[in-house]
């Protein structure tokens, strides 16, 4: 996995920008992978996210409030991916933040994008899921996403009601399958709503 994880990161929000240009009125309300978040909600905890990530890089750290959620509009979700696109690319990687949502103590800044980079690319899926779709991200993010998530202790934690992600499942075969499973989500959900499932594929040329 390289050192500076942000071109990997800025490659997520291209796919993840991808997904939400497909969203119409009506997908709000269809339901996600997420257990109990419908679209609308996915794409405002997103939006949140990218807001307080970004206060927590640019200030050294931020209050929960910053992560809190957003309602969706495009230029709610627009708005926020250009403000965590400018913190990152601004950011200094031998600094520390802290991530209220995360720990306690400083992290630094190249976990700091790794985290957000599996939460922009697992999230990413979980949309996929919710409009129909089958995303498979390309091998070099899947391979990050992986080596991030088998970080995230597996501990009593997950069981806890609001916990980021559920215990884990039985791990698949490829990297992007392991990941999912490592945080607890069934590779086997995605473009669950009715009818066969277009793709949508990350993988890029090279």
């Amino acid at each position: 996995m390289p050192d500076d994880l942000r071109p990997l990161h800025r490659l997520a929000l291209d796919d993840a920008d991808a997904l939400v240009g497909r969203v119409v009125p009506d997908d709000l309300g269809r339901p996600t992978p997420c257990a109990g978040w419908d679209v609308a909600a996915l794409l405002a905890h997103m939006i949140g996210q990218h807001h307080g990530f970004a206060a927590a890089v640019r200030d050294g750290a931020a209050p929960v409030t910053a992560y809190a959620p957003r309602p969706y509009t495009p230029a709610a979700w627009a708005g926020s991916v250009r403000t965590l696109r400018d913190a990152f690319g601004a950011a200094d990687l031998g600094g520390t933040a802290v991530l209220v949502e995360i720990a306690r103590e400083a992290l630094p800044l190249h976990r700091v994008v790794g985290a957000q980079l599996l939460d922009t690319v697992v999230h990413a899926w979980d949309l996929a899921g919710g409009l129909g779709l089958e995303y498979v991200p390309a091998a070099d993010l899947a391979a990050a996403v992986a080596a991030v998530a088998a970080a995230v202790p597996d501990d009593e934690r997950r069981h806890r009601p609001g916990a980021a992600f559920a215990p884990s499942l039985p791990a698949g075969g490829t990297d992007w399958e392991r990941a999912l499973a490592r945080l607890g989500r069934d590779p086997g959900a995605a473009g669950s709503r009715s009818g066969r499932p277009s793709r949508l594929r990350g993988d890029r040329a090279t």
